[in-house]
């Protein structure tokens, strides 16, 4: 699930793959991964172009299901081993999409800025005109684009009206700049 390159300078960090896209081999090949390049505003020849966005999981593999069939969040040790060396060999990235909750929580921390954690993802994402600010590289906080958070989008219309267009528009002079 892990595809990072030298060049790419746009860092889609995930939480971890679901049983379907684990078992595909390629991140983000399920309803999810349309409605995230439906909010990116990219189809899948830019999505999947490695030289141009690096995709890293907070895990590199499908964690399981709880007792209600739900995902359980990436394990830790995934991170824990991982991460540290795996960003400090990308340090070109310039724009990072934090995905779900454990994503924000460790790039928001990597970057200094734990303070701009909030109780909860609703409350880190709602913050997100200062985390975008207020952070190098510029980081936007977004749900999981599950359809498990249809509700959570429906009663939070400013994700759409306003956090989306103001992505896609710095998303769109990255993608410019690196063509």
């Amino acid at each position: 699930m892990l595809r990072v390159s030298s060049t790419a300078r746009i860092l889609v960090a995930s939480q971890a793959p679901g049983a379907r896209v684990h078992a595909s081999g390629m991140p983000f090949t399920d309803q999810s991964g349309v409605r995230l390049r439906s909010w990116m505003g990219v189809d899948e020849a830019i999505f999947y172009d490695v030289s141009r966005i690096a995709i890293a999981p907070m895990g590199f593999c499908f964690p399981g299901y709880d007792s209600k069939g739900a995902d359980i969040p990436p394990r830790r040790e995934c991170a824990a081993t991982w991460h540290q060396a795996l960003f400090a060999a990308l340090p070109q990235i310039e724009f990072i999409l934090a995905v779900g909750a454990p994503a924000q929580r460790y790039h928001l921390t990597r970057l200094g800025r734990p303070d701009l954690i909030g109780a909860s993802l609703t409350e880190t994402v709602s913050n997100w005109r200062a985390i975008r600010d207020g952070t190098r590289p510029r980081l936007y906080p977004l749900p999981h684009p599950s359809w498990r958070n249809n509700g959570w989008i429906r009663t939070h219309p400013w994700f759409e009206s306003e956090l989306l267009p103001a992505m896609r528009a710095d998303l769109s002079r990255m993608l410019a700049a690196s063509a």
